[in-house]
């Protein structure tokens, strides 16, 4: 009896370890991230950090496509709001105090999302975490809003990106770009 339990227990053992084996396919709208300081002798995506120095600013996003749509105006409504890109809204942390067109934001982990229109878009950042879209958004819990000037590019962004971009040693652009659109935010490390 014992010897047909210990049979029966590996069996339903080896069933769960084949299930656990399978993954789902590849998200369609991939998440990245954004750090900076980031290291500029290497690519950003495999060296995010300078060794021994402290990011001050991480952005988790999903880069969601272009494919062939027309983006701003169309796909994206103006003067409505947006999560920047797709599935979950976008968190920014930031690890030290911030200033933002001279309004500062505490270090902490906030929700970014967007109003744009063209020429211009107002970023938002809120305290609610962990939201799916713009659906649950409350403008009660936002901590800043900032106005951000758009700018139309030649080249074709596929898919959202966002980047930093240093100006001097205690300030950064973010941009944030996709399609023919970019924005950009100033950012000054307290």
């Amino acid at each position: 009896m014992k010897k047909s339990l210990l049979v029966l227990s590996v069996i339903l053992s080896s069933f769960s370890f084949a299930k656990a084996q399978r993954f789902q396919g590849l998200d369609k709208t991939p998440m990245d991230m954004a750090y900076y300081p980031f290291d500029f002798a290497h690519d950003r995506k495999f060296a995010p950090q300078k060794v021994g120095e402290k990011a001050f600013v991480r952005v988790t996003y999903s880069r969601t496509a272009k494919k062939e749509r027309d983006v701003f105006g169309k796909l994206v409504p103006f003067g409505k709001i947006w999560r920047i890109g797709a599935n979950e809204a976008p968190e920014i942390k930031f690890y030290q105090d911030v200033t933002i067109q001279g309004k500062t934001i505490k270090a902490g982990v906030y929700t970014m999302f967007a109003i744009p229109n063209e020429g211009e878009w107002t970023i938002i950042f809120n305290s609610d975490l962990d939201v799916w879209g713009a659906y649950s958004y409350k403008e009660s819990n936002d901590v800043l809003r900032v106005s951000a000037t758009s700018k139309k590019m030649e080249e074709v962004i596929e898919n959202l990106s966002i980047q930093f971009t240093k100006t001097s040693n205690n300030e950064a652009v973010m941009q944030l770009a996709w399609d023919k659109t970019i924005v950009e935010l100033p950012i000054t490390l307290n």
